[in-house]
């Protein structure tokens, strides 16, 4: 399996840049992954194609304010670093660029003397492991120096920072939106709760991943980054029950998707779980718990790309893309949405 297999043209005028100013007012299409027909409809709509009875997984997952840039401790050299994962206390690995002015022993300062932090380790990777020291709390003062870490293809500086977290986005850990539930307003959850839909909420802090294309040209020599995720009991027992009565369990995302397939990778079955996973799900994939998918439109050759085609197959995903492009929907993390029931 080739990793251009899984190509496709996208003018560059369709990389959404902004956000759309009502959530839920993206374009939405609808693909049946059994006939493969396609539908044109907005978000809003996504009421219509649930069902009462089945049950809707979120990924609460909030976005850190995670590039921060330091000046190194006697000189005037600025290195910005985009935190990736919290090894231990006020220890983090992460990104430094230009790298090769954060060797270990460099220290810095951010935000004047608001925060300090110190190169202790230079992974084979190339990742920096830094441990940082603040007056007070460490996310209190990063919510004060940092900035959001938008993808490398948006451009345009994003005016209100919570338009890059879902509405019901809390607990602090990704370094990327899982941008599916970014179409989601409060009155859209109301309006699928009182369709009989029930709602429950994985973690899974979306990582390096996120940021790393797939260089190999076979798509089986890719290696996928570990990402911490939880599925809570009440989530657990809410999918289990949804099964048992026939409904459908419907992931919001690529990032509860693989966190709903990890877990049932690693426990066999559907449980209360917590841990790391580096699951890589590409065309051949035996889905064992979602049964449809709410997405958005992803970049060529990605490892996202290459899911959404293991779930709705290579051919139907590509002819849904051609579609969506000749249709001009907006595409990438500000972008539209898919529907794959």
């Amino acid at each position: 399996m080739k990793t251009k297999d899984f190509f496709y043209d996208l003018p560059k005028e369709l990389i959404a840049q902004d956000p759309i100013e009502k959530r839920d007012h993206a374009r939405l299409l609808v693909l049946d992954k059994g006939s493969g027909e396609v539908l044109h409809k907005y978000f809003y709509d996504i009421v219509d194609e649930l069902m009462p009875g089945d049950c809707l997984i979120l990924n609460d997952s909030r976005v850190l304010p995670a590039r921060i840039f330091g000046v190194r401790e006697g000189s005037d050299t600025t290195v910005e670093f985009l935190l990736l994962t919290q090894k231990a206390p006020n220890i983090w690995e992460a990104l430094a660029r230009p790298g090769k002015k954060a060797k270990v022993g460099a220290k810095f300062s951010f935000g004047g003397d608001a925060m300090f932090g110190e190169v202790l380790d230079v992974l084979p990777d190339g990742n920096r492991i830094v441990k940082f020291d603040c007056e007070e709390n460490f996310y209190s003062a990063l919510e004060k120096i940092g900035k959001m870490p938008l993808p490398h293809y948006i451009t345009h500086e994003l005016i209100d920072c919570e338009r890059y977290q879902t509405v019901y986005s809390r607990e602090l850990g990704s370094v990327a939106a899982p941008t599916a539930g970014l179409h989601f307003t409060d009155d859209l959850l109301k309006k699928i709760k009182a369709k009989g839909v029930k709602i429950g909420f994985v973690t899974l802090h979306v990582g390096l991943g996120t940021f790393r294309p797939v260089k190999v040209a076979d798509v089986l020599d890719h290696k996928m980054h570990a990402e911490h995720y939880e599925v809570p009991p009440h989530t657990a027992t809410l999918i289990a029950d949804t099964k048992k009565a026939g409904g459908r369990v419907v992931a919001v995302g690529t990032t509860s998707c693989r966190t709903l397939e990890a877990m049932f990778k690693e426990f066999g079955n559907v449980t209360p779980c917590e841990g790391w996973t580096d699951i890589f799900i590409y065309p051949g994939f035996k889905f064992k718990v979602i049964d449809a998918l709410i997405t958005n439109f992803h970049l060529p050759e990605s490892t996202l790309i290459m899911l959404v085609s293991a779930f709705a197959g290579r051919d139907a995903v590509l002819s849904a893309y051609q579609t969506a492009v000749a249709e001009k929907y907006r595409f990438f993390s500000f972008g539209d949405a898919m529907f794959i029931r």
